[in-house]
């Protein structure tokens, strides 16, 4: 058997915005709602975690996971530039004591792309203000995550936040060529993740980092294909890895690859295996995501944040995990310290531009009852997680 280390965290990930439902208040419900968007549809409900949370975690409890994922929703908690929801705070700490009362750590994502419209409409992450309203914001989570909390993410995946920026394009986020990043807005997250950290930083004990989705790009080995992967990877995925540097984690969200030509991204092949968001079905890619965080933050702790495929059959969905989990216990086998594990996601959600048709959950949702039905993956990952280890 493939053991994992003693007190390995293994869990599922969800986001607010996805999962929560009416969440009216961010920046993207109203680009969901304008006349012309490319988003295909509306979160609406969404599968109304936001009262239906206890449900969710229990179903992870029961099926053997020890961690859970989940993420605050700014536009809750601040819903007016200054004013304060104690409610909202409320909400959260409630779900933090949930997740302690069934055994799973909580892992509390601060910021996962979602703003309040008010720091949308006063310039976004191109606001010079934006790091100080982030620590500001990071201040009032602080009664969240105080006690019972042993990890935070500041941010989620800020290189396609920098890159959304950059092209204003939200279809690109499923797209197989990534928009240009804004690297001003990538300067304005770096900043405001440490000032995020600073802040952190007063409760003795917690840690935080933030999650980058790491891309695994491919150089297609035709002439001038390796240098065009050195222009149009570094400023997608390594230089937030390196400023990982000094952390005190460094969240790895892998799903798959893409190749680099000379003239940049290409499609994927037609032979090849896809999932429901036309993405290369290629477990490796969390190994190699692993080993690139590793190496570019100078060895920074990994804790795996996100992982998994959006698939309609299950069986595909427990085969892609296993090859994920297997490379990364080869990549732990080489020295490569990780804390642990989080499949994304727990429930069949909300994924952005795409709506709902793409189902990467452990738990599937009926939208119109909200019934949670656990699907057999939810089962087999939490055998892995009551073992320990791979057999």
């Amino acid at each position: 058997m493939l053991t994992f280390p003693e007190n390995f965290l293994w869990g599922a990930a969800t986001a607010a915005h996805q999962i929560e439902g009416n969440n009216i208040n961010n920046d993207w419900w109203v680009k969901e709602h304008t006349p012309g968007t490319q988003i295909v549809e509306p979160s609406g409900d969404a599968m109304d975690s936001y009262h239906r949370y206890r449900e969710d975690m229990k179903l992870l409890a029961d099926a053997g996971l020890n961690c859970y994922r989940f993420s605050i929703e700014w536009s809750r908690i601040e819903p007016e530039r200054g004013f304060v929801s104690r409610a909202g705070i409320d909400h959260y700490r409630r779900m933090v004591d949930t997740a302690l009362e069934f055994g799973l750590n909580p892992v509390v994502t601060l910021m996962h792309f979602t703003v309040p419209r008010w720091m949308f409409d006063s310039g976004f992450w191109r606001n010079p203000a934006a790091p100080d309203l982030f620590a500001r914001f990071t201040e009032l989570a602080l009664p969240i995550v105080s006690e019972g909390v042993d990890y935070v993410c500041t941010i989620n995946e800020p290189n396609i936040a920098a890159m959304l920026a950059g092209g204003e394009d939200a279809a690109n986020l499923v797209a197989f060529g990534l928009p240009n990043p804004d690297l001003q807005v990538a300067d304005t997250l770096f900043a405001a993740h440490q000032r995020s950290r600073e802040v952190l930083s007063s409760v003795p004990g917690l840690k935080s980092g933030w999650t980058v989705a790491t891309q695994a790009f491919h150089s297609t080995g035709e002439p001038g294909a390796d240098e065009k992967l050195v222009e149009y990877g570094y400023p997608r995925d390594d230089w937030y890895l390196e400023r990982s540097a000094g952390d005190d984690f460094v969240g790895v969200q892998a799903y798959t690859r893409t190749f680099i030509g000379p003239d940049g991204p290409i499609p994927v092949a037609d032979d090849v295996e896809t999932t429901l968001t036309g993405w290369e079905f290629f477990p490796p890619a969390l190994e190699l995501g692993v080993r690139s965080a590793w190496e570019l933050s100078g060895n920074v702790p990994v804790m795996v944040t996100e992982n998994g495929i959006a698939t309609a059959d299950d069986t595909r969905r427990i085969a892609y995990t296993d090859g994920a989990l297997r490379g990364l216990h080869s990549a732990m086998d080489d020295g490569i310290e990780v804390l642990g594990y989080q499949h994304w996601s727990a429930l069949d959600n909300y994924e952005w531009a795409s709506g709902f048709r793409p189902t990467f959950g452990l738990i599937g949702v009926d939208r119109e009852t909200f019934v949670r039905t656990p699907k057999p993956s939810l089962a087999w990952l939490g055998d892995v997680a009551t073992r320990n280890g791979l057999v």
